[in-house]
């Protein structure tokens, strides 16, 4: 459970720094639904762009804002794209939630909001006197230094150094000190390591993504429901839910997947990694090129008796579709294999791990032989945006594109795509596959052998009691904003 323990006093000077800053936090109720949004803030956000170090943008970490970089509200169905069999090879309906149009333009701005939120309102952060430590391999760091910023607290983003250029250039304006560990992606002990280091340090308050339950329960609320929303908006006669694939990176999107099955409990739900660090499929060795998920660990808040499958995903194919989808010549190919304008306009929308996450949808697509009836579901955690300098890399590497490299991309990388490297999960799979958290959590993170076992045993003391805390959260924030008197200024 997420501890909800009350610091008065600390409490008391958050309050008094959101008024000052002029800060008002949104309810998961906002967040889900963003039509409940005051109206005084959506007049506000009005004249504020997507980017802008604004406490109204706080109001904006939501699937439904309206794509636009400034000045949008919000719509009724979450931004999403569907991707076409001419494109994917497989008849199955392939959606995917957007995640440009969060602020920072992931929606990791969301997670990190799911775990500072809780803190906050209770006053076990205080906003007057802690460092905001948040551990990631990139755009979880973003999204904590944005919110951080965005309240006035100070802030320490930790990523690898392998990441891209980009993230790099922006955490150098947002985040009050950027730390980069040894390695790329998979290097998540590295990031642990310097996290333990600085959690030593007594004003230094540690959001670690890959076990904070807030991660968890943002997802299971905000995600889970925007993916159930989309689905009931752009279901046909006969169609049904059968699937949903997120990469793991820290475990937080695949939280949603807790919610999607007891919505829809017939579905599978699949986890992937890089095939370059099998994790789950082989415990872990190597490095891999998908940006944004970490291999080597099970994160501590991967529900993982609720995953029915582990896909591994080759880094050179999300390589090759991240040129494919970006390079004129790729989408001149892709026009003249049949794939529609509307499809191509809307394919930068897909970065490094969205594009696994799509690989992911196609393979799971491919192994249970699924119709055109059939809906699977990922997100988009990110944009091509921030990889240009990946794309331009690329073009050193291999040279200009052609026509046929643009052929060859698609048909192997794509179309292409085996079955091989995935496996469905048992019940004992999936305990041998939970255990493995036992070396990182217990030997090197202090937790408690009786934690791991609740999180396998005990379901109604720990997922479905996480799952149940949105409600309370909403009334500390409720009262904090009461407090605070801000609202009402408006």
């Amino acid at each position: 459970m997420i501890d909800l323990t009350i610091n008065r006093e600390a409490l008391a000077r958050n309050i008094q720094k959101a008024r000052e800053n002029q800060v008002v936090l949104p309810t998961y109720e906002n967040m889900k639904h963003p039509e409940t949004v005051p109206e005084t803030v959506q007049a506000r956000l009005k004249s504020v762009g997507l980017w802008d170090v604004d406490p109204a943008n706080l109001f904006r970490i939501t699937w439904k804002n309206q794509p636009t970089q400034s000045g949008g509200l919000y719509q009724a169905v979450p931004n999403y794209i569907e991707l076409p069999p001419a494109l994917t090879g497989v008849p199955a309906r392939i959606v995917a939630l957007v995640g440009k149009w969060f602020p920072t333009g992931c929606h990791k701005v969301g997670a990190s909001i799911g775990c500072l939120l809780p803190r906050l309102v209770t006053g076990q952060f205080d906003a007057t006197y802690h460092r905001a430590v948040w551990p990631s391999t990139g755009n979880y760091c973003r999204g904590g230094a944005f919110n951080s910023k965005l309240l006035g607290v100070k802030s320490v983003a930790i990523l690898p150094a392998g990441m891209s250029r980009e993230r790099f250039e922006w955490l150098s304006q947002i985040a009050g000190e950027v730390i980069a560990t040894p390695g790329c992606e998979s290097n998540v002990k590295e990031i642990f390591d310097k996290t333990w280091e600085l959690r030593q340090e007594p004003d230094c308050m540690i959001f670690n993504q890959f076990e904070e339950m807030g991660n968890h329960l943002w997802h299971y609320q905000v995600t889970g429901s925007a993916i159930a929303e989309t689905f009931e908006a752009i279901r046909r006669p006969g169609d049904k839910l059968a699937g949903a694939c997120f990469t793991s990176g820290s475990a937080g999107t695949i939280g949603c997947g807790d919610y999607l099955k007891e919505v829809y409990p017939q579905m599978k739900l699949a986890v992937g990694e890089a095939l370059q660090c099998p994790t789950i499929l082989e415990n872990g060795f190597g490095d891999h090129r998908i940006e944004g998920i970490g291999d080597k660990h099970i994160p501590w808040i991967h529900n993982v008796k609720n995953t029915d499958m582990v896909i591994a995903i080759d880094d050179e194919d999300s390589q090759r579709l991240l040129r494919l989808f970006n390079d004129p010549a790729g989408l001149a190919y892709l026009r003249e294999a049949g794939v529609p304008e509307e499809t191509l306009n809307q394919l930068s929308l897909l970065g490094i791990s969205g594009i696994a996450n799509v690989l992911c949808c196609v393979k799971l697509a491919k192994y249970y032989e699924l119709t055109g009836r059939d809906v699977v579901f990922t997100v988009l955690t990110d944009s091509a945006d921030m990889y240009r300098s990946r794309i331009a890399e690329l073009e050193e590497q291999y040279g200009p594109y052609s026509d046929k490299a643009a052929a060859v991309d698609h048909a192997l990388h794509l179309l292409g795509l085996r079955t091989d490297s995935m496996a469905e999960l048992n019940y004992y799979d999936r305990k041998r596959v939970h255990n493995l958290k036992y070396y990182t959590w217990v030997e090197q993170q202090g937790k408690d052998m009786h934690e791991l076992n609740d999180l396998w045993y005990d379901e109604d003391k720990t997922w479905k009691g996480i799952h149940g805390q949105a409600a309370a959260l909403d009334e500390l924030i409720n009262a904090f904003n009461e407090e605070t008197g801000v609202l009402k200024s408006l």
